[in-house]
């Protein structure tokens, strides 16, 4: 039997007035997972524990297994692994996303975040701000690393786990209230506006139409992860395939394989057709027991408020990934258990993570059900499955006995 979680990043939303009242998830046309949802088990899982703030980073790790109250020393942190941050114990790790803001002339405090992705500008030209940004900035205490995208990565050696703002979460609000209370990171941030503001790179993206990639914007600080092995708490081989560092670092944390695929971004253009091919050949090759397959592009969407593009990010992962997955795997004559869900709601409306329960299908290729249901949050409320901790619902996947109490839970 092989085992596969296929997950479209904040894909769970509310019922919208544009899309009749259905969700985007309900609004789009999903033959295939519809197909599979009459085959299988739905119901509703809480990825993120109670008192905790809702993101990829802990719901992720529900999804993968890993109790987030346990587990979980900051979003970052799990990005440098993936990028070979050599993190010493005593170092904090800071996301460093280059974002947009305002350039009106007024006071930085009473400036405007715009875009937290820069309009998803590549990596390529990133890299280049950022070490101009390195030049001029960095120093013992404070060092850059180039990440993908806009997200890339601040240590900071003998830091403390401050308290910072999600550029994601301020979207069209001015940034005083928001700016880190720490002095330092506060000044270097300014400072990344000046560096930055005229840098040719910003000038020919604002001909173009772009966002300019104007400000360093700090956040998710953390500590040096710890988590066990993947394999040794499930007896299963796995491999990531995402093209988010923090994903990747996970996978690098947990002992999984990391795929590497051209061409994958983590936007809506994504390189859908390798990652299917990675995990099938991971599955069907390469001796691998377990594929995560992570697509970030509805979250994307959904942080931008774009609702027709959100719809479509759907559609791309259900036409993209879901239909010629299930094709391969069917076609290799491979038994297979398929977990597809959301990690957690990115509204439109509100345009950030919500902590609600995700809608999942579980599907066995030997043990196919008989339902009238498609897939969706209204659907999976109706099962009336429900799982209040979700770091146990790879156990239903991967169709585990009860864990050793001594097992349970447990760093190593």
């Amino acid at each position: 039997m092989k085992y596969i979680v296929v997950l479209g990043d904040g894909m769970a939303d509310e019922p919208l007035e544009q899309l009749n009242g259905k969700t985007p998830l309900a609004y789009a046309n999903t033959p295939n997972m519809d197909r599979l949802s009459k085959l299988s088990e739905l119901g509703m899982v809480h990825t993120i524990p109670q008192g905790m703030k809702p993101g990829s980073d802990t719901a992720n790790l529900s999804v993968l297994g890993y109790d987030p109250a346990v587990y979980y020393s900051g979003r970052s942190p799990l990005e440098a692994l993936s990028i070979g941050v050599p993190m010493k114990d005593t170092d904090i790790a800071i996301r460093c996303n280059i974002v947009t803001i305002s350039e009106e002339e007024v006071p930085f405090e009473e400036k405007t975040i715009i875009d937290h992705s820069a309009s998803e500008i590549s990596t390529e030209d990133c890299a280049v701000l950022l070490r101009e940004v390195e030049s001029q900035l960095a120093n013992e205490t404070y060092q850059f690393y180039v990440g993908t995208s806009y997200r890339h990565c601040l240590i900071w050696n003998r830091g403390s786990v401050v308290e910072l703002s999600q550029p994601h979460d301020v979207l069209g609000q001015k940034i005083g209230q928001y700016l880190p209370q720490d002095k330092a990171l506060r000044e270097m941030m300014e400072k990344s506006y000046h560096i930055l503001v005229n840098h040719p790179i910003n000038i020919e993206r604002k001909k173009k139409g772009l966002n300019p990639a104007n400000c360093c914007w700090f956040w998710g600080a953390g500590t040096k992860p710890l988590l066990s092995s993947f394999e040794k708490k499930t007896g299963k081989k796995g491999m990531m395939v995402s093209a988010v560092d923090l994903l990747k670092g996970i996978a690098v944390g947990a002992g999984m394989g990391v795929a590497r695929i051209e061409g994958a971004t983590g936007g809506l253009h994504t390189n859908y057709a390798g990652k299917v091919e990675a995990a099938v050949n991971a599955l069907t090759r390469d001796g691998y027991d377990f594929a995560y397959i992570h697509l970030e592009a509805p979250d994307e969407m959904g942080h931008q408020g774009s609702v027709e593009r959100k719809v479509q990010a759907i559609e791309y992962l259900d036409a993209k990934v879901i239909g010629p997955l299930v094709e391969c795997m069917e076609g290799a004559g491979e038994a297979f258990r398929l977990l597809v869900l959301p990690d957690h709601p990115t509204p439109i409306r509100v345009r950030t993570h919500t902590s609600e329960p995700v809608p999942y299908l579980l599907y066995d290729s030997t043990k196919p059900g008989q339902h009238t249901w498609d897939y969706d949050e209204a659907s999976g409320r109706a099962s009336g499955n429900d799982m209040p901790q979700g770091y146990k619902l790879i156990d239903k996947l991967l169709q585990l006995e009860e864990r050793a109490v001594n097992q349970e839970n447990q760093p190593s």
